[in-house]
């Protein structure tokens, strides 16, 4: 196997916490991003305040000479406000992920509600990045084959594709990747771990939902069918977990889907683990099957290295969630020890075969 052909290279800080601000007490981190009507680049970064209260907020990128340097804030535009969002100990709409999808002209947002029940993804829909659409908790379309209700499990890492592609039944859908977690007794305590036949850690999995039902009703966002495994724990620096980042993007060996990689250790009952080390590594999936992993790196691409990586309400990590565009570069924007937000570029490697 020749060398991957992608990697990222650090170019910065781009947002941190407002001193003295609430919203912001506990960390700027993970954000979604997507262009306005206006033309303009824009950061939904996840604002953490004191608690561990989640809210989504606004930000446009600031450029110089065609870099991200900073951001302009301009408020919230998702709150825990609704019952799903909100539980008696817990609340917050987090990690968002932003895809813009043509042949609906919408951005479709997925993030996790964080609610009574502890954190379910949930879609939210929007055509400017101001005004969100609700569409509520995902709900899985059970399969038989598979033997289990993933509408039962914590899910989060969950991210669109941006263009249609053919499901394995042959529908014409819209992909998405998400990654649910086998133990429930986070949800019931004793209950432990009901994993399907397979691996049992944290893992990237793929869903569909066909096209024509969505363009009769956007509420089919929501409703996601055929799921199947995609990836899972494969090197040493994946050990614990893995899940996905931004949206995949598409390249000419396929999608490229830049991902986490979790080692450490994992404390039970947990939102923010101190004992782990997060670090982003990449895959290339098939254009045609992109439920089938063509390539992968066996080293991360981006590990916490820098202070502002190593230090922070969750010490060493390196989350990347967004990918865009900006004067024909690609730049990768990624929540820095759950703290600040950093940008790399994104470079194809000249010397990968």
């Amino acid at each position: 196997m020749s060398a991957f052909p992608y990697r990222l290279a650090r170019a910065g800080v781009v947002m941190t916490p407002v001193v003295g601000d609430p919203l912001e007490a506990e960390g700027v981190l993970n954000p979604a991003s997507g262009r306005g009507p206006d033309g303009e680049l824009y950061l939904l970064p996840r604002l953490v305040a004191e608690g561990n209260v989640s809210r989504v907020g606004l930000a446009r990128v600031v450029t110089e000479d065609g870099v991200p340097v900073a951001v302009e804030r301009q408020g919230v535009v998702l709150e825990p406000d609704r019952p799903f969002e909100r539980g008696r100990s817990n609340a917050g709409v987090e990690d968002p992920r932003i895809t813009f999808i043509p042949s609906l002209g919408l951005h479709v947002m997925t993030y996790v509600a964080y609610g009574p029940l502890g954190p379910h993804t949930a879609v939210a829909v929007s055509d400017d990045l101001r005004a969100w659409r609700r569409l509520g908790p995902v709900s899985f379309e059970y399969d038989d084959e598979l033997g289990i209700d993933l509408s039962l499990f914590h899910n989060k890492d969950t991210v669109f594709f941006p263009e249609p592609v053919t499901a394995p039944d042959g529908t014409p859908s819209l992909a998405v990747l998400h990654r649910p977690v086998w133990d429930l007794g986070e949800i019931r305590p004793g209950e432990g771990e009901h994993p399907p036949a397979g691996e049992s850690r944290p893992s990237i999995w793929i869903a569909f939902i066909p096209v024509d039902p969505v363009e009769r009703d956007l509420r089919e966002l929501a409703r996601w069918r055929q799921n199947r495994f995609l990836a899972g724990p494969e090197f040493p620096f994946e050990e614990l977990k893995i899940g996905a980042g931004p949206a995949p993007k598409r390249v000419p060996e396929g999608w490229l889907l830049i991902h986490h990689g979790v080692t450490g250790r994992l404390e039970s009952g947990v939102a923010q683990q101190k004992n782990v080390n997060y670090a982003a590594g990449a895959m290339i999936l098939d254009a045609d099957e992109p439920w089938r992993v063509l390539d992968r790196t066996a080293e991360p691409i981006l590990s916490a290295e820098t202070d502002d990586e190593r230090s922070g309400i969750v010490p060493n990590v390196v989350f990347p969630t967004a990918i865009e565009t900006v004067d024909g570069r690609d730049w990768v924007f990624y929540g820095m020890a759950d703290s600040k937000i950093g940008v790399a570029l994104l470079e194809r490697d000249s010397a990968a075969g």
